[in-house]
């Protein structure tokens, strides 16, 4: 496998993602790459800071006879979201991502590559060093963690930057330009139980396991219907935990808030006397998984195999309220756009349900580009598990970036990829949260459009990057940093 990403083009780009993804930064853990970029910006000697909320700033004044264009901010985020497969051994923490050339990708062993949105620091890490490109006056925003909250977004003050225009380099489609995004809301679960002590008779454990999904990003690919592994967990729980007189003792699953769950177990005590029946009821229900997600999911695999006895159980009242909650709560696709066709409007992903001696939490990410409908689902979500016993929290609200089909950057941009490529690029929005949304509301009136390179399968280890799309990305980039007009 070919690893010397440095070789490929545009040779700026590729440069600094080869150093990009040999640095450790899942959301959180960002002090590395700050330190980096920083060091690169001084390097060239230009004006940068670190601020408050770990956002890094640099500053590079307009190419000659450039000084009267309009300012551009390029702004990209520096974490990744850390995905792995199960069998991989690796710290993100600690361990650069294996990245490697495929065909005509470039993708990562085993983990997320972090193209998202590697690639778009790449490249105004690259525009800040080529003192050959024509521009007016230049400011990089790096923002920090946003994968797990815009925290960097949400802490960005007033009077910070000066620009009138800002380029988000944070899409994953080359050749579509995004005017709008979707807001979001989190929803946060809790059961309290005191736990239960095992039964007594003649009971064995066994781990069930929901794996080989897909996942994926849980607004850019919840359009596609993929399966949420612990909706099938607690599906099969649901129709046959009474029958077979199983008892719950842990569950753990999914990971990300914004990652559809690929993964996830729970380890049951079963009556002996019960196990063929629970493996025949476990094949059967693979089966019927296969079958309903074919042509959607390829690789579905639910086992049950013999464990260690747990410590405690989960009373069998929460655990049937638990079971009942899950089954029930909206997850998916919950409606589609009118205003434009194939857009998802609002959505929400169940992403996570662990227990912890003596709570299980759980939490949902929801999104719509409509206020209202958003705030609607979420209390729904929060009635769902009130019945239950659970208490839910929704915290994290932030608004969508509504469409400007008038923008004069986007008229400027449609001009000049055509000029490029001969065709007009598509105009669309995303339902996923951009930082746009939030930073247009510290900064009103910026001119504002997302695009990027395409990336296919983000937040999940399937992560790729297609390398021809790159040089297209930043070709158009340079293109429109030239165009910009006049203030």
């Amino acid at each position: 496998m070919e690893r010397n990403l440095s070789a490929l083009k545009p040779s700026l780009v590729w440069k600094h993602f080869a150093e990009i993804v040999r640095i450790p930064r899942p959301s959180g853990h960002e002090e590395k790459i700050r330190e980096y970029v920083l060091g690169f910006a001084r390097s060239l000697g230009l004006e940068c800071k670190e601020d408050e909320a770990h956002n890094i700033y640099v500053r590079k004044p307009a190419s000659a006879g450039m000084e009267d264009r309009k300012g551009v901010i390029l702004q990209a985020h520096l974490d990744m979201v850390p995905q792995k497969n199960n069998d991989k051994q690796f710290d993100f923490t600690t361990d650069p991502i294996d990245a490697y050339v495929d065909g005509g990708w470039v993708t990562a062993d085993g983990t997320t590559l972090g193209a998202d949105n590697g690639i778009g620091a790449a490249a105004i890490l690259a525009v800040l060093e080529d003192d050959t490109l024509v521009h007016g006056p230049l400011e990089a925003l790096f923002t920090a963690t946003e994968e797990t909250g815009m925290d960097g977004a949400f802490g960005l003050k007033a009077g910070l930057l000066q620009g009138d225009i800002l380029l988000n380099l944070d899409s994953e489609t080359e050749g579509e330009l995004y005017v709008g995004c979707a807001g979001g809301l989190d929803a946060n679960i809790v059961f309290d139980y005191a736990p239960a002590a095992l039964p007594a008779g003649d009971y064995e454990a066994m781990r069930l396991t929901v794996k080989g999904l897909k996942g994926g990003h849980s607004g850019i690919q919840i359009v596609a219907q993929r399966a949420n592994a612990n909706k099938l967990l607690f599906r099969l729980l649901n129709a046959r935990a009474e029958e077979l007189g199983l008892l719950l003792a842990s569950v753990d699953g999914g990971g990300l808030r914004n990652a559809i769950p690929r993964e996830a177990e729970a380890v049951v005590v079963i009556p002996k006397a019960n196990r063929t029946a629970f493996a025949e009821a476990v094949e059967a229900y693979e089966k019927t998984m296969i079958a309903e997600y074919a042509g959607i999911e390829d690789s579905i695999s639910i086992r049950a195999e013999a464990c260690a006895a747990p410590a405690a159980i989960i009373p069998a009242d929460v655990a049937a309220k638990l079971t009942r909650a899950i089954v029930g709560c909206p997850d998916g696709v919950v409606r589609m756009s009118t205003a434009m066709p194939g857009l998802v409007q609002t959505s929400t992903n169940l992403a996570r349900v662990v227990s912890a001696g003596r709570t299980i939490k759980l939490q949902c990410l929801l999104r719509s580009s409509v206020r209202s409908e958003k705030e609607a689902l979420g209390e729904a979500i929060a009635a769902v598990f009130a019945l239950a016993g659970a208490t839910t929290e929704l915290t994290g609200s932030y608004d969508g970036w509504n469409p400007d089909m008038h923008s004069p950057i986007l008229k400027a941009m449609t001009a000049s990829y055509e000029q490029l490529y001969g065709t007009e690029p598509s105009v669309t929005a995303i339902h996923a949260g951009l930082e746009c949304g939030i930073i247009g509301s510290n900064y009103p009136g910026l001119d504002m459009i997302s695009f990027g390179p395409t990336i296919c399968y983000p937040h999940s280890p399937d992560e790729k990057v297609e390398i021809a799309s790159v040089a297209k990305f930043y070709d158009f980039l340079v293109r429109t940093l030239g165009n910009i007009p006049r203030k």
